[in-house]
């Protein structure tokens, strides 16, 4: 019978330089967007999706993403004490009482697949899921890994969230080599991490959201560190090529990477004019301030 997907792993040690100084003393996971900081979107989609164990790989750095998902009694006390009965509610469902959160220490920056290494002795013998929080994706409620693990029950292998980026761009990604494609599902033949433009074999690009056999963690082990002396998880999964099918999934949704200033400012201005109680506020100060390109120009000169 084949296991259920009830793990995610969520790597989340990464130092956050592209975002210093605010990221100095605050894990860029934890930078909010609106009013949920970026881990809380990663997690929300994992438990929609029916996963049980949210395994965190951190560093001494991300106490902050720990305190974040424990419970605050000195928070909700007060909160009960002033009658703020729905923020009391939304502080108590930041975390689900059937979802249990792991905590696992990575001790060097070695890279994604290193992340990913270091939480096999949780993960044990059992399929998983990687979500990178940087990549946020909207997808109007049906989100990215909820339709990845109905390929997976229906596949039984390992799957990469894709989408197209522009051909110039390949070289920031890990990019798929692909065989016969039916519908939003492509058979993988291989994946390079970050080929130039000239080199890659499609403008595929892996982003954010896995689906991976336990089988990976053996390659994990052994291959040597690749680009960056950091052990690559594009390579790992070249090697699981070897031995068993990997799809490509192209998602339903609008990815937003937050792991650079601009993405993170489009999914601020975005999802800020789709909250129930900021959109036709926010809405109105755009169009009052910002409707005519023109004066757009002018306030940016």
């Amino acid at each position: 019978m084949r296991k259920a997907i009830n793990k995610a792993v969520f790597p989340v040690a990464g130092m956050g330089t592209r975002f210093l100084p605010a990221t100095k003393a605050n894990p860029k996971e934890m930078l909010p967007i609106v009013d949920k900081p970026l881990i809380q979107y990663a997690a929300e989609e994992a438990v929609r999706a029916g996963i049980k164990e949210l395994i965190f790989v951190t560093s001494s750095s991300k106490r902050a993403i720990e305190d974040h998902f424990d419970k605050n009694y000195e928070l909700e006390t007060e909160l009960e004490k002033k009658g703020k009965h729905e923020l009391l509610r939304i502080v108590q469902e930041v975390v689900p009482p059937d979802v249990t959160c792991v905590y696992v220490r990575q001790p060097e920056a070695l890279g994604l697949g290193h992340a990913v290494l270091c939480a096999g002795p949780v993960v044990g013998d059992d399929p998983f899921a990687v979500i990178l929080a940087d990549d946020l994706i909207n997808c109007n409620g049906n989100h990215v890994l909820g339709q990845m693990i109905s390929v997976f029950n229906d596949r039984g292998c390992s799957i990469l969230g894709v989408e197209e980026v522009p051909p110039e761009d390949t070289d920031k990604y890990g990019i798929v080599d692909p065989e016969e494609s039916h519908g939003r599902i492509t058979h993988v033949r291989n994946i390079v991490e970050k080929p130039a433009p000239a080199d890659a074999r499609s403008n595929l690009a892996v982003v954010g959201r896995y689906i991976l056999t336990p089988a990976i963690f053996a390659h994990l082990e052994n291959i040597p560190r690749g680009a960056g002396g950091e052990i690559q998880l594009t390579d790992a999964i070249e090697r699981l090529l070897q031995d068993e099918q990997v799809l490509a999934y192209r998602f339903e949704g609008k990815r937003y990477d937050c792991g650079n200033k601009l993405g993170y400012l489009q999914a601020t201005v975005e999802l800020a004019l789709e909250h129930p109680e900021l959109r036709e506020a926010f809405l109105e100060y755009l169009e009052t301030e910002f409707g005519s390109a023109k004066k757009l120009r002018a306030i940016n000169d």
